[in-house]
C-alpha cells in the first residue's frame, strides 16, 4: 500500500489536531494563571539568572516557548524589560520547551493516552459551562490536554507503514551517510518543519513519532531537533517586525542564542559521541530502552533536546552582555521618531491572555497622555512667542499631534475591542471600559488644543493684543492645567487599582475656582471697555477651553478608578 495524497492529508490533519490541543491547553492555563502569570513575569526584572528561571517557569506553564519569547519581545517593546533581562527569559524558555518532549516520550508512547482522552473530555467539557471562570479555564486546559494526546495518537497512526513502504528509508539513506553534510541537511529540514507548523513542540512530537515508527534513524532525528531550535526563533522575529528597535534586538538575541548553540554542537562536537552519552544516560541511569531502538528513540530525543539546551544556556548566559552589544550593532536605531505616529506598546499583537493585553494597552494609553501634555506646552508657547518661523512650526506641530491623537484613539479602541472578544473577568472588563472612555477624553483634549491654536493663529494674523493682565491670567491657567495633566499622567502610569481621585479633584476645583474668578473680572473689564471685542472673544474662548481640558482630565482619572 503506497503512501498517497489522502494519507498525507491525514498526517497533516493529525498534526493540526495536536497543535490545536496544545493551543487550547496553553490558553486555558494562561487564563487560569491570569494575574499570577503577571506576578511571575515581574520577578524577571531582577537579573538574567532570575530571568532564566522565569522563562523556564512561564514556558512550562504555557507549554509554548514561542509564547514566552513573543511575550518577552512584547515586554521589551513596552519598555517593561531591558534587553539583558529579556535574554534571560529566552534562555529559560529554551529549557522550558523541552518539557513537551518529555511529556510526549513518557505519556504519548508508553501509556495509551488516546484511551484516556475521552474520560478526560468527560471531566473537562462540563467544566467549560461553569460560571466560575477559574473552573472554566481549568476545563479548557483539560480539554486541550485530551485533544493534544488524541492528536498524538492519530499522528502515530497517520505516519506511513515502513514495512510496506521501504522506499522511504531508501530515499533517506541517500542523505544519511554524508557526515557533516547529512547533519546540516537534516538541521535544515527541522528548521523548515518548525517554520511551517509554527510550533517547535509540534515538530518535536512529529520527529519523535517518525523515529518511533522507524521512518528516520535516531541520528537524523537529533539533527532535526537542532534545526527545530533554529526554526522556533522565526516566531519571535515575526512578532518583532512591527515593533520598536528594542523588540527587534530582543528577537535577534534569541536567534543568536539558538543559531550559535546549534553551530557549536555541529562544528565542535561530532554527533556520535554525544549520542552515545545520550544512550548511556537512557540505559544506565534512567533504565529505559536504548534510543537507537525504535521503542527508546522518543525518550532518547527528549534527553538529547534537554541536554543540548541546558548546556547551551550554561555556556551562553556568560555571554549575554556581548550578545546584547552585537544585537545593538546589528539592529541600528533609526533615531528618535518622537513625532512619527506608531503604537509603541501594542504593535506586537494581541497577547495570549486579556491580562497581558490590558497591560500593553495601559502603557499605550499612558503614552497618549504624555502626548496631550506636550500639546499643552505647545499651545502655551504660542501666547508669548514673537518669532513668526517658530509660530508656524509650532502650529504645524499641533496639527500633526491632533492627527496623531485621532489615529491613536481609533487604534487603541480597535485593540481594546479585539481584547473584549475573548473571555474576560469582570475586573478586566471594567478596565477595558474605563480605557475606552479614557482614550475618548484624551482625543477630545487634543481637539480642544487644536481649536485653541487656530484661535491664537487668528489673533496673531489680525494683530489682536492681550493686556498684561489677560496674558498673566491665561498663562497662570495654563500652569494649572499643566499640573492637572501631570497628575493625570501619574495616575495613567500607576496601577489602576491603587489610584485615588483626591489630587485630581483638588486640581479640578482649583481650576474651576480660578476660571470663575477671571470670568467675573472679564465681564467687568468688557463693560468698562478695557479691551476690544475681538480680544475679549479670543480671551474668553481660551479660558473656557482650558476649563474644558480640566473637565476631560478629571474624567480620565474617573475612568481609571471606574467611577466615570
Amino acid at each position: 500500500m503506497e503512501f498517497g495524497f489522502v494519507d498525507a492529508l491525514k498526517l497533516i490533519g493529525a498534526l493540526g489536531f495536536f497543535i490545536f490541543g496544545m493551543k487550547i491547553m496553553s490558553e486555558g492555563i494562561q487564563k487560569a494563571a491570569g494575574s499570577g502569570l503577571r506576578r511571575i513575569l515581574s520577578m524577571m526584572t531582577r537579573n538574567r539568572y532570575m530571568g532564566v528561571l522565569t522563562g523556564f517557569l512561564v514556558t512550562c506553564l504555557v507549554q509554548s516557548s514561542s509564547a514566552s519569547t513573543v511575550m518577552a519581545v512584547s515586554f521589551v517593546n513596552a519598555g517593561l524589560l531591558s534587553l539583558v533581562e529579556s535574554a534571560g527569559i529566552m534562555l529559560g524558555a529554551n529549557i522550558g520547551t523541552t518539557i513537551t518532549g518529555w511529556l510526549v516520550a513518557v505519556l504519548g508512547f508508553k501509556v495509551s493516552m488516546a484511551a484516556m482522552s475521552l474520560p478526560l473530555l468527560a471531566f473537562g467539557v462540563p467544566m467549560l459551562f461553569f460560571k466560575k471562570e477559574k473552573i472554566k479555564y481549568i476545563g479548557e486546559f483539560i480539554v486541550g490536554f485530551a485533544i493534544l494526546f488524541w492528536g498524538l495518537s492519530e499522528l502515530k497512526h497517520a505516519v506511513p507503514d515502513v514495512k510496506n513502504n521501504p522506499e522511504i528509508l531508501n530515499f533517506l539513506g541517500q542523505y544519511a551517510d554524508m557526515g557533516l553534510l547529512s547533519n546540516l541537511f537534516f538541521i535544515l529540514v527541522g528548521t523548515i518543519l518548525t517554520i511551517v507548523v509554527q510550533s517547535s513542540s509540534a515538530s518535536m512530537a512529529l520527529t519523535q513519532t517518525l523515529c518511533f515508527s522507524g521512518i528516520i534513524p535516531f541520528e537524523v532525528a537529533a539533527a532535526m531537533i537542532l534545526g527545530e531550535n533554529i526554526g522556533t526563533t522565526i516566531t519571535a522575529e515575526l512578532a518583532s517586525l512591527p515593533a520598536n528597535v528594542h523588540a527587534k534586538r530582543a528577537a535577534r538575541i534569541h536567534s543568536m542564542f539558538n543559531v550559535i548553540g546549534v553551530t557549536w554542537m555541529v562544528l565542535l562536537i561530532s554527533f556520535t559521541p554525544v549520542l552515545h552519552v545520550v544512550s548511556w544516560v537512557a540505559t544506565d541511569i534512567l533504565h529505559v530502552a536504548d534510543p537507537y531502538t525504535a521503542e527508546g528513540a522518543p525518550m532518547g530525543l527528549a534527553i538529547f533536546h534537554t541536554g543540548f539546551n541546558f548546556l547551551n544556556v550554561f555556556i551562553m548566559i556568560w555571554f549575554v552582555p556581548v550578545l546584547v552589544k552585537v544585537a545593538i550593532r546589528l539592529v541600528k536605531s533609526k533615531g528618535e521618531m518622537d513625532e512619527e505616529y506608531h503604537l509603541e506598546y501594542i504593535s506586537a499583537g494581541i497577547m495570549a491572555t486579556p491580562d497581558m493585553s490590558i497591560l500593553e494597552a495601559q502603557k499605550e494609553v499612558a503614552k497618549f497622555g504624555e502626548r496631550v501634555l506636550k500639546m499643552n506646552g505647545f499651545v502655551e508657547g504660542l501666547i508669548t512667542e514673537q518669532d513668526n518661523k517658530v509660530i508656524s512650526k509650532t502650529l504645524a506641530r499641533i496639527k500633526k499631534y491632533e492627527d496623531i491623537t485621532d489615529r491613536i484613539e481609533a487604534d487603541v479602541a480597535n485593540y481594546l475591542a479585539k481584547i473584549s472578544q475573548g473571555e474576560m473577568s469582570e475586573s478586566s472588563s471594567l478596565k477595558v471600559r474605563g480605557m475606552l472612555s479614557i482614550v475618548g477624553d484624551l482625543e477630545r483634549i487634543g481637539d480642544i488644543y487644536y481649536q485653541m491654536s487656530k484661535g491664537i493663529e487668528r489673533k496673531i494674523e489680525k494683530k489682536i493684543w492681550f493686556t498684561p493682565e489677560q496674558r498673566k491670567n491665561i498663562l497662570d491657567m495654563f500652569s494649572m492645567v499643566d499640573a492637572s495633566l501631570k497628575t493625570m499622567n501619574t495616575n495613567l502610569n500607576s496601577s489602576y487599582s491603587a489610584v485615588s481621585l483626591d489630587k485630581a479633584k483638588e486640581d479640578e476645583l482649583a481650576l474651576n475656582k480660578f476660571r470663575k474668578a477671571i470670568r467675573k473680572e472679564h465681564f467687568i473689564s468688557v463693560e468698562k471697555g478695557d479691551y476690544n471685542f475681538d480680544s475679549a472673544t479670543i480671551y474668553s474662548d481660551l479660558f473656557n477651553s482650558l476649563e474644558k481640558v480640566g473637565d476631560h482630565t478629571i474624567n480620565v482619572t474617573e475612568g481609571i478608578t471606574g467611577e466615570h
